[in-house]
């Protein structure tokens, strides 16, 4: 390149320039120079024109930062490399290695996870005892690390909640009937959730306070006074009533104003009687409607089967096995219902 045009060209050019030879009068492009040997220097020739060399000259001049193309690996590159060979080199010690911690079973973190929604109360030391003692070897760092997480403070659910108050829970309800001379007959009954069975109850023309008093008093006998009672609002119960609640220590619960549902189990064996007896009788008096009453009662305790129990009746049925003998039929509620058992021939 000639003097004068060398002199015109930038510094960081001229720089650019010489790095590629392109200053060397002769066209020597490419020279490649090995700090290692100084001595070896390998070249090439091309041919460049005053107009190739104006064209590199302006785009050093245009591109400032070219010495970043000619480094050719950067520090983030390096840092990639050592990441990637710590990732590789761990897995060949993982895979080739000496075995680590044996794997949980599946079924063992199925059980781990059961146990933990069941019992929201306990921690990892717990179910890792109860494990132990199932002959299940494993640590408690692997049961706390399958164990399902609570976000709010552990709380029972309402099933147990429920079952842990149904023994001392009862409810009460009357129920109309009608008879053959269009006259109401009320029906009070007294019903335990823990069984479903029905304590007590009595039949009558429209109730007084003192009968409904009576009627408490022979449910609960002594001292077999359950905890709560629940009962709708509906006005037969009255302020006597609610004193002689009071009087037996029985803290009193009341439903919501036309909400049947909160009495849910009161009403559904009220719908039972009428379904499964009333509907299909015509009843003459308050006597016979105190016979047919007492004779659903009979068969709904000792033989008719409950979903909620389990297809048991509310005083349980052994199972009889077919060696008793054959089954014979035997006709309840005036034969609108039948028991069926084995009997020997």
């Amino acid at each position: 390149m000639p003097a004068a045009l060398f002199s015109c060209v930038p510094t960081e050019a001229k720089a650019f320039l010489q790095f590629l030879r392109l200053d060397d009068p002769e066209g020597d492009y490419g020279s490649a120079w090995s700090p290692a040997s100084p001595g070896a220097i390998t070249r090439w020739r091309a041919k460049l024109t005053p107009l190739d060399r104006l064209l590199w000259a302006w785009l050093c001049g245009v591109w400032a930062d070219w010495p970043s193309a000619l480094i050719v690996v950067k520090p983030e590159t390096v840092i990639a490399w050592h990441r990637k060979g710590f990732h590789l080199v761990w897995t060949w010690k993982v895979r080739h290695g000496q075995p680590g911690r044996p794997s949980v079973p599946k079924d063992v973190r199925e059980l781990i996870r059961l146990m933990s929604r069941a019992n929201p109360t306990w921690g990892a030391p717990w179910i890792h005892g109860e494990l132990l003692k199932l002959g299940m070897n494993i640590g408690e760092t692997s049961v706390s690390k399958y164990m399902d997480g609570h976000r709010r403070p552990p709380s029972q659910t309402w099933r147990t909640f429920l079952e842990n108050h149904v023994k001392n829970l009862v409810s009460v309800d009357f129920f109309t009937v009608p008879t053959l001379r269009f006259q109401l007959l009320y029906v009070f009954l007294v019903l335990a959730h823990d069984r479903r069975r029905i304590l007590h109850f009595g039949v009558t023309a429209p109730p007084s306070a003192e009968w409904t008093d009576q009627q408490l008093r022979e449910a609960f006998p002594w001292d077999t006074a359950p905890r709560y009672l629940l009962r709708d609002r509906d006005r037969i119960f009255g302020a006597d009533f609610s004193k002689q609640v009071q009087d037996m220590a029985i803290q009193e619960v009341l439903s919501a104003p036309r909400s049947p549902w909160q009495r849910a189990y009161v009403e559904r064996v009220i719908g039972t009687i009428r379904r499964e007896c009333l509907d299909h009788v015509i009843i003459l008096n308050e006597a016979s409607l105190h016979r047919h009453v007492k004779s659903f009662v009979k068969y709904y305790h000792e033989s008719r089967t409950h979903l909620s129990l389990g297809k048991d009746s509310p005083e349980s049925r052994a199972v009889q096995p077919p060696e008793l003998g054959r089954i014979v039929a035997i006709p309840q509620v005036g034969g609108l219902h039948h028991r069926y058992e084995r009997r020997a021939a």
